[in-house]
């Protein structure tokens, strides 16, 4: 709203109502809902846009975690009849191959980038992730 100067804005669709309106110095002031029955609900606790992101949590030991450098589908294994490219206590150097990520129908093979012995697997086989997430722990050796 602050982008495009919009003070105001107001949706009415079918039985659906919304309508938030931008207060004095960019503040969010007014947000209204109304369900089919016509209940308006109150909106949520305000929260203030320039509150600072809580920082990442820390890993409690010395471990390293490989992380998605995409976004994609998390395989660990290159067909569903192979065997996962590395299980936990699996030993793994920087070219090892861990795991692969599709995105956009092409088959991305994940290296470990790091020398040590993996400990954690963090993503069920085929499941969806997102650029940055942690996939595997590695205890550096």
């Amino acid at each position: 709203m602050r982008k495009n100067a919009v003070t105001e804005f107001e949706l009415e669709k079918q039985d659906f109502k919304i309508r938030l309106k931008r207060g004095q110095n960019g503040g969010a002031t007014v947000v209204t809902y109304e369900d089919p029955q016509g209940v308006a609900y109150a909106p949520p606790p305000a929260v203030p846009l320039s509150a600072p992101a809580a920082p990442p949590p820390v890993p409690a030991s010395n471990e390293v975690e490989i992380k998605s450098p995409m976004i994609g589908t998390f395989y660990r294994a290159p067909s569903p009849e192979s065997a996962p490219y590395v299980e936990v206590g699996t030993e793994v150097g920087p070219e090892t191959v861990v795991c692969i990520i599709e995105a956009m129908k092409v088959m991305n093979e994940i290296k470990a980038e790091a020398k040590g012995v993996i400990t954690q697997v963090m993503i069920e086989n085929a499941k969806p992730v997102e650029f940055g997430q942690a996939l595997f722990k590695i205890r550096p050796s």
